[in-house]
């Protein structure tokens, strides 16, 4: 016999008959409920109840309760019980008002706050690039001397260019043209907004150390807080970073590339976002594939130490990466040979000399 768990209740099924059910009350909050924790993987009370000896599971989530089975339960319909197609959407209802109500866990916050940092990056590259065209017709000179934020609160703050001279105190002669107050100020205000954004950078770059302290301390350690952040983000949350095989997190923010290879025949990735790692980017190009596979192995197991909440190790998985780096750096201290093409010797092919003559 197998236990078989519908929405509005659990049965136990011999074959194609119901040998024994446990319906669920007819309030759709509470109907919600139970279906909540079905969600969640975890067992009901109901199903303990129904448990026995030589019993079998329809799903692997009661795998603790006998061994999972394929049953056919279409056989068993909810109007045959009471239960109304009405019911049912009630339920439906309630439950995604349930699960849309449930206390995020950490990595999901981390995943937009690591896409709410490339949006603002993004934008400050286009702000950035408009102001020193727009200010470089007045001033072209201040990008020899300023750059990034500091350029940008430089405008901001000083109204002429020979405010800026004397706070950097600099004597040189511009070649820029004369602009006329109104024109200053909208340039002024412009900067201050790039400025702003700035600013509001640097607060999103905190805000994600701080939570990936907290949510994943292994992770962090090993690669960053910044670098681990953006490898929950690409895989979608922590979660699933720790169902993916070291090859995967390799090649995370490869896709591209991969896809090149699959479809086009084009050399194969060794990395992917990982590549921003000094232990990878600083390395000889015929050692970084080595390094970036050891690397996602110590990565793939820090996310499965976050995510079950173990004990922090990132600094001794660090210093084994470490010790790794240096054993790949000194097996392979020579670019491997390259491998000349083989070349096929054709036989040229005969002509037809019969092809174009006339038929007699």
């Amino acid at each position: 016999m197998i236990i078989v768990t519908k929405w509005f209740g659990v049965f136990l099924v011999d074959k194609d008959k119901v040998v024994r059910s446990i319906l669920f009350d007819k309030n759709p909050n509470t109907i919600a409920q139970k279906l909540s924790v079905v969600q969640r993987g975890e067992i009901l009370p109901e199903e303990e109840q129904l448990a026995g000896k030589h019993i079998h599971v329809a799903e692997a989530r009661m795998s603790s309760l006998g061994r999972p089975e394929f049953c056919d339960s279409s056989f068993i319909h909810p109007e045959d019980f009471g239960y109304s197609p009405q019911l049912m959407q009630k339920v439906m209802i309630e439950l995604g008002k349930m699960r849309i109500r449930e206390p995020l866990s950490p990595d999901r916050v981390i995943v937009q706050a690591v896409r709410a940092l490339d949006d603002v990056i993004e934008t400050i590259n286009l702000v950035s690039e408009r102001l020193h065209e727009w200010y470089g017709l007045y001033f072209p000179e201040l990008s020899d001397y300023a750059a990034d934020e500091s350029y940008a609160r430089m405008i901001s703050e000083k109204e002429s260019r020979e405010d800026i001279l004397d706070s950097l105190d600099l004597r040189l002669e511009t070649v820029g043209s004369e602009l006329e107050p109104v024109d200053l100020n909208s340039i002024r205000h412009f900067a201050s907004s790039l400025h702003y954004l700035y600013e509001e950078k640097e607060e999103l770059e905190k805000y994600i150390k701080d939570r990936m302290d907290k949510a994943a301390p292994n992770l962090s350690a090993v690669v960053g807080h910044s670098l681990a952040a953006r490898l929950i983000s690409l895989a979608g949350g922590l979660k699933r970073l720790t169902t993916m095989p070291a090859g995967t997190v390799q090649l995370l923010g490869a896709e591209k590339a991969l896809f090149a290879h699959l479809k086009q025949g084009k050399r194969p990735p060794k990395h992917g976002i990982i590549f921003q790692h000094p232990l990878i980017h600083k390395a000889a190009y015929w050692q970084r594939g080595k390094i970036a596979r050891a690397m996602s192995n110590k990565l793939s197991l820090a996310a499965k130490i976050d995510y079950f909440k173990g004990e922090f190790i990132g600094d001794q998985l660090y210093e084994d990466l470490c010790k790794r780096v240096e054993e790949i750096q000194e097996k392979y201290p020579e670019p491997p040979p390259r491998k000349e093409p083989v070349r096929q010797n054709r036989k040229p092919k005969k002509r037809n000399n019969n092809k174009n003559r006339k038929a007699k």
